[in-house]
């Protein structure tokens, strides 16, 4: 063996020992970024009965703990939906302070077109959208995709419309207060984002617009203790 196939033999065998060190490490992990989300039918994955998702924004960083019970249909969205990087670079567009804080329409049209028609079941209501509670945003019944709310205050008022939370904010609540909410409602209504060109336009309509607004840096799901 010459010394630069023995060079070359080594280096391999490093990666492989490597990869087997790390077990199911980078190999194991869901594939992210557009790709992976282009074909919604096959993002069917059964959440786990408990975890957490991690969130790193422009604000700080925190934590949404799921219970599955609580909402099945609602939890495995969100779960499928983190762990395909979904969220990642998305903004909080619609932020009313004393209300809540909604995000989760894609930053690229492409992907939030997609999307759009990709509608999950109804979940009963079964938890109260309390102060820190995150619920799926419904346009009426069966119209559920990947826009999802933090409740800033209790919104009692909301159990009753069908919106069904899945979890809760369990560390980070003051981050999730302290996120850009000095536009207020979307237009027509107000002077925020229009969901319209939200849609059509992506993030390059509401950098440009509204250059305030806090947005998702990335957001994983956390490791099983």
């Amino acid at each position: 063996m010459t010394f630069r196939a023995s060079l070359l033999a080594a280096a391999a065998a490093v990666v492989v020992a490597l990869a087997i060190a790390s077990g199911p490490g980078l190999a194991g992990q869901a594939a992210r970024g557009k790709a992976a989300l282009m074909n919604p039918v096959e993002l069917k994955e059964q959440a786990p009965a408990e975890f957490k998702a991690n969130f790193d924004t422009s604000a700080g960083a925190f934590v949404i703990e799921v219970h599955r019970e609580w909402a099945p249909n609602g939890a495995d969205r969100f779960y499928n939906l983190v762990k395909r990087g979904y969220y990642d670079g998305t903004r909080f567009f619609r932020v009313i302070p004393g209300f809540m804080a909604q995000f989760g329409i894609h930053g690229d049209p492409s992907v939030s077109t997609v999307w759009r028609a990709a509608r999950i079941p109804d979940d009963p209501v079964k938890q109260g959208n309390k102060k820190g509670m995150i619920t799926f945003a419904t346009a009426g019944p069966g119209t559920r995709t990947t826009q999802l709310f933090i409740n800033l205050v209790d919104n009692d008022g909301l159990d009753k419309s069908g919106f069904a939370p899945f979890g809760r904010v369990s560390s980070g609540m003051p981050v999730v207060e302290k996120l850009f909410g000095g536009y207020g409602e979307g237009a027509p209504r107000g002077n925020g984002p229009d969901q319209g060109r939200t849609q059509m336009e992506g993030n390059k309509y509401l950098e440009s617009d509204f250059p305030k607004l806090d947005y998702i840096k990335s957001a994983t799901i956390a490791p099983a203790s």
